[in-house]
């Protein structure tokens, strides 16, 4: 007369749980990296009204953004950041520069925006740069590379 199994076998189990070790593996790394963009991408977020001072302090200029101070774009930061955002600060000719902090990253991605523009009349580009002993993993897709990416107040 044959025996019914009720439950599982110990190789059951023990394959089940190698099988959820394996997948926590795969899972756990990919994870932190979505935390840390995310974190950064808060930084890339918070950067936009920086974008939006620089712009219309150049439109107000009759030079352009060769004029454009951190004096007189009216945009200041926190000075004690956010829980991501250590700084964000203009600078000469309206670039900007972001840090962030915190982000779970071994070298935080400091981005600098750097605005170009045709003539005082036409729409202001912006391009990304990350410093090369940072994880570009973590910075968006604009960052990665030095072309002009976007238009005003992106």
């Amino acid at each position: 007369m044959k025996k019914m199994q009720k439950g599982f076998t110990l190789i059951e189990l023990m394959i089940v749980i190698a099988i959820l070790g394996i997948l926590v593996a795969i899972a756990l790394p990919a994870y932190q990296d979505y935390t840390v963009r995310a974190r950064v991408s808060e930084a890339v977020a918070q950067t936009a009204p920086a974008k939006l001072a620089v712009a219309e302090t150049a439109s107000s200029l009759n030079n352009g953004l060769a004029g454009v101070t951190a004096a007189n774009s009216g945009f200041t930061f926190p000075a004690a950041g956010t829980d991501y955002v250590q700084s964000i600060a203009v600078g000469a000719n309206g670039v900007i520069t972001t840090t962030p902090r915190n982000t779970g990253a071994n070298d935080n991605p400091v981005m600098v925006w750097t605005p170009t523009q045709a003539n005082a009349t036409a729409p202001i580009n912006w391009a990304c740069t990350v410093a090369a002993t940072a994880a570009h993993k973590y910075v968006p897709a604009e960052c990665r590379n030095t072309a002009p990416t976007g238009t005003t107040g992106g």
